[in-house]
């Protein structure tokens, strides 16, 4: 998995097409090394998520990276920690956009929906497979999905193993834009990020998700925390700690 900064969108490039750009550990660290380096990044305005190769955008979780894992190990190692990578990605400060352009299974899946919109590929298809090798979704898929999908839908995917075309998935409003040049298409909404404010953006997505209950508490808190570092107080009180003297507070 790669990172490639040149410009104000970066791109998060996914970069196994032999083995269907599955996930595995190290590529987890990468994800989350990325995301790291992202929001550092005040030059970054906005991400697009895509892969290589033209027959699948990720097919999931590497099978074989798991299951020779310990029932502790497998909880531990990979759900666990693909769950707090992904929710890494999902809380970027930066919009993101995923270029679905082939098949999105399981890990794949969920990795998509921790963006914050999706462009997809008219021949490219949604499933959650899980159930078909003895485990079930690990990385928010009943969970993020859920609020994006109706819940017969999501149970067809995860109860029945059917998959959701993309004009399926246009229709319920889970995907933007269905384009046959889905990565021209993300970076042209990509670029309208730059006729606004970076800042007003990353409010406003720390207050829709705050709204929607992905993880409320987390974006209250970092909403509260950015309007008290804006204070006068603020730089009062960091003051007054470097000089040893008791802090002269004006409310403002």
């Amino acid at each position: 998995m790669h990172l490639f900064i040149d410009g104000p969108i970066a791109r998060i490039v996914i970069d196994n097409p032999a083995k269907l750009n599955a996930f595995t550990v190290e590529m987890l660290n990468q994800l989350e090394a990325h995301c790291a380096t992202l929001e550092r990044d005040l030059s970054v305005r906005g991400v697009i998520l895509c892969s290589e190769g033209g027959r699948a955008f990720c097919a999931g979780a590497d099978i074989k990276a798991w299951a020779a894992l310990s029932p502790t190990d497998f909880a531990r190692l990979w759900v666990r920690e693909g769950h707090r990578v992904f929710d890494r990605l999902a809380r970027l400060s930066k919009p993101t956009i995923a270029v679905i352009q082939a098949h999105a299974f399981g890990g794949g899946l969920e990795l998509a929906i921790a963006c914050d919109i999706r462009v997809m590929a008219p021949g490219a298809t949604l499933a959650l497979p899980e159930a078909q090798v003895g485990i079930v979704p690990g990385w928010s898929g009943t969970q993020r999905l859920a609020r994006l999908l109706p819940e017969p839908v999501l149970k067809e995917m995860a109860l029945f193993g059917r998959r959701l075309s993309a004009e399926r998935a246009l229709s319920l409003g889970f995907v933007a834009e269905v384009s046959d040049d889905p990565m021209a298409t993300a970076q042209a909404i990509a670029d309208g990020l730059l006729k606004a404010s970076p800042r007003a953006h990353e409010v406003a997505k720390y207050q829709i998700h705050a709204g929607v209950g992905e993880d409320a508490a987390a974006m209250i808190e970092a909403l509260g925390g950015g309007m008290i570092g804006a204070t006068d107080d603020k730089a009062e009180g960091a003051a007054a700690f470097a000089e040893k003297r008791k802090p002269d507070f004006s409310g403002r």
